[in-house]
């Protein structure tokens, strides 16, 4: 976080009162090992408790609390291994229904006739609303939170959030002082709030107005640390001459003709880009973007072959186990079918350690020129011969720091970064500052686009039914949720419930499946790989599931609280589907009934081009989308969101390029905070 010398900050979690063995293993699963770890653990979202309704005030779409008394018989009906209790309760100006799943215990805490605050998603059920899973309140005790904004931290089974704040509180009381890493000048011409009291403010905000203030601190000097560190590994990269001769692309270029498809004229103007870079004066650091199904695969492939035809070694290093080996796979058959000088090889971390040691044998003796994996690819056991091109697919999910391991493997190496995430080019240039980019805006001939709708609640059933004859036409489909369990979101739908809920509705011979971000790395594979196998038929899945799975088979993909996402993540799940010759459809859920969400939608609804999209995501998200899902791993921010912070972005970006055209070596005394916070985590200057 800092490089405070503050010793309170290296102080182990468990010299906090309460924190014990158990705790602190919890906390460790988080990352959290040192008090100045917990301080830099800050809230995915805050609990704000408004001011209690009554039915006739009540708006579809709304998380709202509301005073109510039960009506009549409270029952429980049971749906194969979902217990369903459903009751009416209502106040002087109308009626509603109440709904628990597998809670039948309420059954005990609730006596009609007496009055509760019930608060959750208000949802339209007919002529009426419904709240499914609402919490529960004494009147008074929910007056006393009313109007409170409560930190709600990412947490671990067996981990509560009130722990969390309770251990946090007292962080913040043993550390009252932070160092500060930015110079006055800057802090005054941003107009940013002091470290410590920033992150005071993010833990426990009095109100909107101070959280905001406090975000933009936080923000800030993520984007500004990456800024930086991108500003100096392009000068360092600037200075590496092409060490590798590259003379003859004959199997390359001879494979073009073989194809049974023609490249389009943009992704010929970008492999002859590649091919540039490849026998330049200087190492190649070229970004792919592309949409969805743009066809940058094919052109990574055509890089590795001119670099294997060549005598070296390239790798290609994909974000999840099921995408490498699918790289894995494509990159064999298209070997053997055209007879190509590529031998590939898998290295993911689920080989057995004989496979491992086989697979790092041939990379070291060169008997491997083509190196497909994941992480596995930069452990330091892995030694190539000469290896000359590293290619990461999904460029956004690896840290500066990752692709410098990768890159370390040989000497001045190559660098190709393939991106699908619609991010756009004024953006782009600032966040892969760099790399040259190239943009893949034109679409292979013959892609089905896909078709959407956008629908409120009710739609439910007729899209299960829709769902299910896509099932019995031998397809699959997707279900997104945004959250994990029940309790984690108020009135957000998560994967635990609705898979419970899909196998109550669907016939017993559906195989449906739960996929999250909390499940173990070799679960997760195993069931993304069963997915892609076609032994799963609905995937119910978190926003994990954005990269790293290519099913041609699944044609449909139905994303619940829809309104919640920004645009340009909508984009990045949708693209999981229509991947094969068959029409594709995605069902976007919006459970609210406001102007704005319908209009974000509509985006959604008329376009499948994803940097239009991301345009538009651009301009229409802003500070009041706090609480939304957030655009998951972008760029390794934690707290900064690249659309919502674009414009902080910019100025970030305008004042380091500033800073060093007066100061290229961070030497004058005024920037020494800016050198030394720099130095703290880990950046090495005596590099440069």
């Amino acid at each position: 976080m800092t490089g405070s010398k503050n010793p309170s900050l290296i102080e182990h979690v468990s010299s906090l009162k309460g924190v014990g063995d158990k705790s602190s293993a919890l906390f460790e699963k988080c990352g959290i090992r040192t008090v100045e770890d917990l301080l830099s653990y800050f809230p995915r979202d805050y609990d704000i408790c408004g001011e209690i309704k009554s039915v006739a005030d009540l708006r579809s779409g709304e998380i709202s609390a509301v005073r109510l008394s039960p009506i009549g018989n409270i029952a429980v009906k049971r749906v194969r291994n979902l217990s369903i209790l459903t009751f009416k309760a209502g106040d002087v100006t109308g009626n509603m229904q109440i709904t628990y799943f597998n809670m039948p215990f309420m059954r005990n805490n609730i006596k009609p006739g007496k009055y509760y605050v019930f608060r959750g998603l208000v949802q339209k059920k007919g002529s009426g609303f419904v709240i499914e899973q609402p919490k529960l309140f004494k009147t008074e005790d929910y007056m006393e939170i009313m109007g409170s904004m409560q930190p709600k931290y990412p947490l671990v089974k067996g981990l509560s959030n009130q722990l969390v704040i309770k251990t946090m509180k007292q962080a913040i009381m043993a550390s009252p002082y932070l160092e500060e890493m930015l110079p006055s000048y800057i802090r005054r011409q941003m107009d940013l709030m002091d470290y410590s009291e920033a992150v005071r403010k993010i833990h426990f905000p009095a109100n909107m107005d101070e959280f905001t203030v406090a975000r933009k601190r936080i923000a800030f000097n993520e984007i500004l640390e990456f800024i930086l560190r991108l500003r100096f590994l392009k000068r360092s990269e600037e200075q590496s001459i092409n060490d590798y001769v590259y003379e003859s692309s004959e199997c390359a270029d001879g494979l073009l003709d073989k194809l049974p498809y023609r490249l389009t004229g943009k992704q010929l103007e970008i492999w002859n880009d590649i091919k540039g870079d490849l026998t330049g004066k200087n190492v190649m650091n070229r970004l792919i973007q592309g949409d969805v199904g743009s066809g940058k695969t094919i052109l990574a492939f055509l890089a590795l072959l001119f670099t294997a035809e060549n005598g070296y070694q390239g790798a290609i290093m994909a974000p999840t186990e099921v995408l490498a080996r699918q790289h894995f796979e494509g990159f064999s058959q298209m070997m053997e079918e055209y007879d190509l000088p590529i031998k590939p090889v898998l290295l993911v971390g689920s080989l057995s350690a004989k496979e491992k040691r086989i697979a790092n044998e041939g990379i070291e003796n060169g008997s491997y020129n083509c190196i497909i994996g994941t992480n596995a690819l930069i452990q330091e056991k892995v030694n190539y011969r000469n290896l000359a091109l590293v290619i990461t697919d999904e460029q956004h999910r690896f840290g500066v720091q990752q692709r410098e391991k990768l890159s370390e493997k040989g000497k001045n190496v190559h660098i190709l970064a393939m991106s699908a995430t619609p991010i756009p080019r004024t953006l782009a240039i600032i966040l892969y500052g760099d790399l040259h980019i190239s943009i893949l805006d034109e679409m292979p001939k013959g892609r089905i686009p896909i078709k959407n709708c956008v629908v409120g609640t009710q739609y439910r059933p007729t899209a299960y039914k829709f769902i299910a004859d896509q099932i019995n036409a031998g397809h699959q489909a997707y279900v997104i949720c945004p959250m994990i369990e029940e309790g984690e979101m108020d009135g957000l739908e998560n994967v635990t419930d609705y898979t419970e809920k899909l196998k109550s509705t669907f016939p017993s011979g559906v195989r449906i499946r739960t996929l999250h971000g909390k499940q173990k790395p070799f679960e997760k594979e195993a069931i993304m790989d069963e997915f892609a196998r076609g032994n799963i038929d609905i995937l119910v899945s978190t926003t994990v599931i954005e990269v790293g799975i290519n099913v041609p088979n699944a044609t449909v993909m139905m994303i619940e609280n829809s309104e919640r996402f920004g645009l340009a993540q909508l984009h990045q799940l949708r693209g999981r589907v229509g991947r094969g010759k068959d029409q594709s459809y995605c069902i976007f859920i919006n459970t609210s009934e406001s102007d704005d969400a319908k209009q974000r939608l509509d985006i959604m609804n008329h376009s499948n081009d994803g940097f239009k999209i991301a345009e538009e995501d651009l301009k229409q998200r802003g500070p009041g989308d706090l609480f939304g899902i957030r655009q998951s791993g972008e760029m390794a921010f934690h707290v900064a969101d690249i659309y919502q912070d674009a414009a902080l972005i910019k100025e970030a970006a305008a004042l380091a390029d500033r800073v060093l055209l007066e100061d290229p070596d961070l030497v004058l005394e005024e920037n020494a905070p800016l050198k030394e916070w720099l130095k703290s985590n880990l950046f090495d200057f005596t590099a440069l």
